[in-house]
């Protein structure tokens, strides 16, 4: 390879699919890393090699030359661009079976595990619409595409959509976004139009200025809709104005709500959530279960996968009605819910505050009485004394971030020894390091991947675990 930094590369074949959902290529020997969410392996390329390391490079696809032969027409416009769907252009099979070989060769390579046969990924039955809840950006740093930049007509500079990759600043206006049913697009085109009309500023993320900030839509099952809407100044007038707008053309919003940020960020977790029109929540089904969805609330974004990841978890646990589990990061309690009529107890243990409240207003909600919730840092709160106050688990039902769990944890649980684990990942790389330290002893016994975003290259991933005898 060439000893220059920064070259091209004329032509040459993408062989496969590498971690975060990335391909690469070889040439002269060496890993050739690609950005972007426009190629498949088997496609020819041209490239542009803009960051050399010792042991491989990065490049950018400058022309696709000649595609694979297994590619397929991307359904959305804004493919490409946009940083999310980025494998439409890949046969739904075949990105099943990409993501089944990601959790295998993760488990293998970066575990070592002893593991039994891992059970064919669970695709999902929809694989368009399947989102129940989106973010959408103001912003007057629009993304302009490149056949935009040769437009010189088009000079509007605000935009309301997605943030592209790498570009904090920078929104792509989406037209139509493939991801979750209406009638989430007619909202979002409805308050752009009408900010438009009434000059309505689209929020400055460098200077940190402007009135319109950020719109959050969620969905349910059960038909509720929930609208929330976040603005950076405080004008009493054209916020009513804006809520009044979507209030009256779309009566199907159950809960409308907004949020005053002037942070210089777009969290609103330690903000106050206002109420404009109908109930603070919507509410989701489950089995004969109901749980309530505030706008601060954590809930599995594909709802028809998160019931089938649910099943699995419970079906994991093998509980017989006399079980005491725990359920570590239980977020807002959904899977400690989900379980508890088929255990004697179920403590849930989660660091966010405010999904604890959650946690035990859905307990309420559906007379659950047999679940307990405590708020607290893992690390610091699941420990001998707090085992030793509130009992010993038979079965530990985990479910971590992408990050997985602290060291001490495994440490504690390694300790404690239930006699069965159920690890629900996010992220099957970290989850390989924890079960790695945790079969000093335990078997892996099950491991069942579940596909809950179709065109991503993200996978969940179900461990089931037992005690091995001593």
């Amino acid at each position: 390879m060439t000893k220059n930094k920064t070259f091209i590369i004329e032509s040459i074949e993408v062989e496969n699919f590498a971690a975060e959902g990335k391909c690469f290529a070889r040439y002269n020997g060496q890993i050739i890393f690609i950005e972007g969410s426009n190629v498949s392996p088997g496609d020819k390329v041209k490239l542009w090699v803009n960051n050399r390391k010792k042991n491989y490079a990065e490049a950018n696809v400058l022309e696709l030359l000649e595609p694979s032969p297994n590619r397929i027409a991307p359904f959305c416009q804004h493919f490409g661009v946009c940083g999310g769907c980025k494998w439409q252009h890949i046969p739904y099979s075949e990105q099943l079976q990409l993501k089944w070989q990601q959790v295998s060769d993760q488990l293998h390579r970066i575990g070592k595990l002893d593991l039994p046969v891992i059970s064919p990924i669970l695709g999902s039955e929809h694989t368009q619409f399947y989102r129940n809840k989106l973010e959408f950006t103001f912003s007057n740093s629009r993304w302009f595409t490149r056949e935009e930049v040769n437009d010189i007509t088009d000079t509007n500079k605000n935009a309301l959509g997605f943030h592209v990759p790498k570009r904090f600043e920078k929104v792509l206006p989406i037209e139509k976004c493939y991801l979750q049913k209406d009638p989430s697009n007619q909202i979002r085109l409805a308050l752009r139009d009408f900010a438009n009309q009434n000059g309505y500023s689209y929020y400055d993320h460098i200077a940190h200025q402007g009135f319109l900030r950020n719109i959050m839509i969620r969905t349910s099952s059960t038909g509720d809709l929930m609208v929330m809407v976040q603005f950076a100044q405080d004008k009493p007038d054209e916020i009513k104005a804006v809520l009044t707008h979507l209030k009256n053309n779309f009566p199907e919003i159950s809960s409308l709500n907004y949020v005053l940020n002037q942070k210089r960020n777009d969290t609103f977790f330690d903000l106050e959530v206002n109420t404009f029109y109908g109930k603070p929540y919507i509410e989701e089904k489950m089995e004969d279960l109901v749980f309530r969805i505030r706008p601060k609330s954590f809930y599995q974004t594909n709802s028809e996968q998160a019931y089938e990841l649910y099943k699995i978890t419970r079906d994991y646990a093998d509980l017989t009605g006399n079980e005491f589990v725990y359920d570590l990061y239980t977020g807002t309690g959904t899977i400690a819910n989900f379980v508890a009529k088929q255990a004697s107890k179920v403590i849930g243990i989660e660091y966010v505050e405010d999904a604890v409240e959650d946690a035990k207003i859905n307990s309420q909600v559906n007379n659950i009485t047999n679940t307990e919730f405590f708020a607290g840092d893992m690390r610091k709160f699941l420990t001998q004394d707090f085992i030793a106050m509130k009992g010993k688990p038979d079965v530990i039902i985990t479910d971590p971030p992408r990050a997985g769990m602290d060291e001490p944890v495994t440490k504690t649980i390694l300790e404690v020894a239930p006699k069965r684990i159920v690890y629900v990942s996010c992220n099957p790389a970290t989850q390989a390091r924890d079960l790695a330290i945790l079969s000093q002893k335990y078997q892996i016994l099950q491991v069942q991947p579940v596909d809950m975003f179709p065109h991503t290259h993200h996978v969940e991933n179900v461990a089931k675990l037992e005690l091995r005898e001593a």
